[in-house]
This record gives C-alpha cells, sequence and structure tokens, in this order.
C-alpha cells in the first residue's frame, strides 16, 4: 500500500520504518525543515518508562504545588483542564494503576524487543547511557512509591531498592545532605539521544528507499472515502493559497503521528480527544564541575525531572505547565516559564550539586500530549483507511517503536503482539465509549 504518515518526530520516522519494513511505501510529511523537531527534539532521553516514571500513579501530581508535584497547574476556570487533571488523578488508586500498568507493560517490553531489533540491524550508535538511579525525597513519598515497588516485583524488572547511603555510594554526585528516603537503581534501563536516534533512522530509510519525506509541509485536512485517502497541504512559506490549487497527497490509507498536531485533524473528522498538551521544558546545561557529574541518569523519582548527561552537557527535563489547552498556541507567559525552569534548576541542586552551569544553560520548550488514562492512543480510528499512533506522554521515547509496530501489525491484519486487552486499551475511539 501506499501510506501517508503525518508527523516526522520519533512516532512518525518509527512508523514509517515498521511500514516499510512490512513492504509498504510511505510517505511522510512534517511541517519542520527536517525530522525529529517538536517534542521529539526536547525529550529528556528516557528511553522506556517504568512504574515510578509513567506520568499517571500515586506519586504522579499527589499535591497540586508546583514545588511538591514538579508540574505547575495553571487551569484557570477552565473545565477541559480540569476534567482532564481529574480524570488523571483516578490513577492515584493503587488499584487502578496497577490494572493501567498492566495493560501498559505489553506494550513496553515490545517496544523493547522492537528498538533492540533495530540496534541490532543497523548497528546505531545514538549516544546509549545504561544506569537509572530514581530518587525519592521524604518518608511519605516513599511510601507512595510502594504500589510501583510491588509491580516490579511482580514482573521481576531487575532493580536494587537502595538506601539514601546507598544512593549516595553507588552514584558519587548525589549528595547526603540532606537526608532522604532511598531510591531505586535499575541497571539495565538506559537514555539516548531521541533526535539523533529518529535522524539515523531516517538515513536508513532513505538509503533503502520507499519512503519519501516532505518536509516544510503542514497538513490542514484529511480526507478519506471507500476508495483513497489523502491530505491537503498548506501553501508554501511565503506562497499565497489564492493563487494556486491546493496540493493535495493521495495514498490508500493515513497514519496521523503529528503529536500536539493531532488534535485538529482529528477533530475535523468527528473524532474529539480528550487528550491535554503539556508544556514541557528542558535545559541544556554545560559541565560546571566534571567531578561532580553524574556517571548514570538520575530522576526525581516524585517530580519526574530526568538528569542525564550528553556529550559535554548534562540535558535536565521535566517542569511541565498545565493549562487550558486553548492557550497553548500563545507563548507562555515569562513568570510560568521562569518557574518551570527553577523546578528543573532545583532538582541539579538538590541532587547533583556543582554538576551543571545553569547559568549557561540552553532552555527549551515544547509541547507533549497526554491521555487522562496515561495511555497512548495507537491503532484504526473512524474510518478503514485512518490510523492514529499520539499520546505517548513526557515518558519513554521507545515506546514510539513499539506502537510503530503494532501500527504495522493491524495494517498486514495481523494480531499484535500484545494481549487483546493492551490493544483495546490503546484503541484510539476508547474515550467514545
Amino acid at each position: 500500500m501506499d501510506v501517508i504518515v503525518i508527523g516526522g518526530g520519533i512516532t512518525g520516522v518509527a512508523t514509517a520504518y515498521q511500514l516499510r519494513a512490512a513492504g509498504h511505501r510511505v510517505c511522510v510529511v512534517e511541517r519542520h525543515a527536517t525530522v525529529a523537531q517538536g517534542a521529539t527534539y526536547g525529550h529528556s532521553g528516557t528511553v522506556l518508562p517504568t512504574a515510578l516514571d509513567v506520568w499517571f500513579g500515586p506519586t504522579f501530581m499527589e499535591s497540586r504545588r508546583a514545588a511538591k508535584s514538579g508540574v505547575v497547574t495553571k487551569t484557570g476556570f477552565n473545565s477541559g483542564a480540569r476534567d482532564f487533571l481529574k480524570r488523571l488523578a483516578t490513577l492515584q488508586e493503587p488499584a487502578a494503576f496497577e490494572a493501567q500498568m498492566g495493560r501498559l507493560r505489553p506494550l513496553i517490553e515490545l517496544s523493547r524487543d522492537t528498538l533492540a531489533d533495530i540496534e541490532a540491524r543497523f548497528g546505531l550508535e545514538f549516544e546509549q547511557r545504561s544506569g537509572v538511579l530514581h530518587l525519592v525525597r521524604s518518608a511519605h513519598e516513599w511510601e507512595l512509591t510502594q504500589p510501583a515497588l510491588d509491580l516490579l516485583r511482580r514482573y521481576e524488572i531487575p532493580h536494587h531498592v537502595l538506601s539514601a547511603a546507598e544512593c549516595a555510594a553507588l552514584e558519587h554526585s548525589v549528595p547526603t545532605d540532606p537526608d532522604f528516603a532511598g531510591g531505586v537503581h535499575f541497571e539495565a534501563e538506559r537514555t539516548a539521544n531521541c533526535p539523533l536516534f529518529a535522524k539515523l533512522v531516517k538515513q536508513q530509510l532513505d538509503e533503502q528507499g520507499g519512503v519519501t519525506f516532505q518536509t516544510g509541509r503542514e497538513v490542514t485536512a484529511i480526507r478519506v472515502d471507500n476508495q483513497r485517502a489523502a491530505v491537503e497541504l498548506a501553501p508554501h512559506t511565503g506562497e499565497s493559497s489564492r493563487s494556486r490549487e491546493v496540493d493535495v497527497i493521495a495514498g490508500d490509507a493515513i497514519v496521523v503521528a503529528a503529536g500536539v498536531g493531532s488534535l485538529p485533524l482529528l477533530e475535523q473528522l468527528g473524532l474529539r480527544l480528550p487528550l491535554h498538551p503539556l508544556r514541557m521544558h528542558t535545559l541544556a546545561a554545560p559541565v560546571a564541575h566534571e567531578e561532580c557529574v553524574p556517571h548514570m541518569t538520575v530522576i526525581d523519582a516524585v517530580k519526574r525531572i530526568t538528569i542525564t548527561r550528553m556529550n559535554h552537557r548534562l540535558r535536565i527535563a521535566g517542569g511541565a505547565v498545565v493549562q487550558p489547552a486553548n492557550l497553548v498556541d500563545k507563548p507562555l507567559g515569562e513568570a510560568l516559564t521562569s518557574e518551570a525552569l527553577a523546578l528543573l534548576g532545583q532538582a541539579t541542586h538538590d541532587w547533583i550539586p556543582g554538576a551543571a552551569k545553569i547559568s549557561a544553560a540552553l532552555p527549551w520548550e515544547g509541547l507533549k500530549l497526554l491521555s487522562p488514562d496515561g495511555l497512548p492512543l495507537v491503532g484504526n480510528a473512524l474510518h478503514p483507511r485512518l490510523f492514529v499512533n499520539a499520546g505517548h506522554g513526557p515518558s519513554g521515547w521507545g515506546m514510539a517503536c513499539g506502537s510503530a509496530k503494532v501500527i504495522a501489525d493491524l495494517f498486514a491484519g495481523a494480531t499484535p503482539d500484545v494481549p487483546p486487552d493492551t490493544l483495546a486499551a490503546l484503541r484510539p475511539e476508547r474515550f467514545r465509549d
């Protein structure tokens, strides 16, 4: 088939790869000048999530104070944003959290296998680093992590529960004063450079053929009928829409993988989704003192702030801002930006003092979609020729590889390598039920 993939971020590139591997011809349409921009560019680096760092559960936003939760909430009286947070909060209940993690885990493991196959096939190097240390401040927060720790034991996921002293002995950059509750070490979990991986996969696709990339073009509408599928494109920059016919790319099917840009395209077709954009922040800071730099990735387990080394810089990612969806197209106010970036700076002071030169850090800001049930949207929607692969949230960019494999299997009429309840839980139309 001829398949159009809307979006050239990590999800779109991974989807193009899996579809091409299945023998389809693919056209990727990306509004930026190259792939791996937008949300992909500012990813924290965490490859796959664990029960401790998914963006739902007992430890996520247990407090509405940004200083405690790591998330700045400015919903005002907006009912959409408030309803989103209310629905997400239901997953703070241990039983609901465990059930949802049970549905998500097969996708995580499929993503692990799929990513390993790509790495082995092409011998890719994209700044992979093994070793992740989750740190927990207070006894109360430590208590909140227990359902996640129970799941790690139940699923026999390799990890080590450590005291504060053991954390400091393992990772010399972590101070023991002031005292903290402890941590969890994942020796085999990794961080890596997400945009570099996406660009390397694109390079392989360019060399192999069968995939074209239409960059610098924005999709304005989707058409689907019984015979064909097509997308309409906005004019080139500087070109008047009145002086030309609408540019159209036609194919047999469409996969919407455009991140935040997926929502208006699907809404035009009658699929209004309750996913909410989070405004995420990243600081790329030069190393201040080499002896203070962590040799593994450090994550604030409650605030969801990730600190990892990438070459000669430290990447500090998190600082989410939740605001009404109708404000995401406008610049974030200076006060909110400062508050979000201050959370990142404070995390380096708390967990790796002296390692990062925050005053010289380069900030990044971008939008990532999160669903109110914490799971991505992967599968067919509205029409046999229309598929969605979106809403993965801020944790674990490698899940794009597993969800892309699910999409490719559905195209082939094959049963994806995840249980039926996981497949049902990922359905894009589940919020209409």
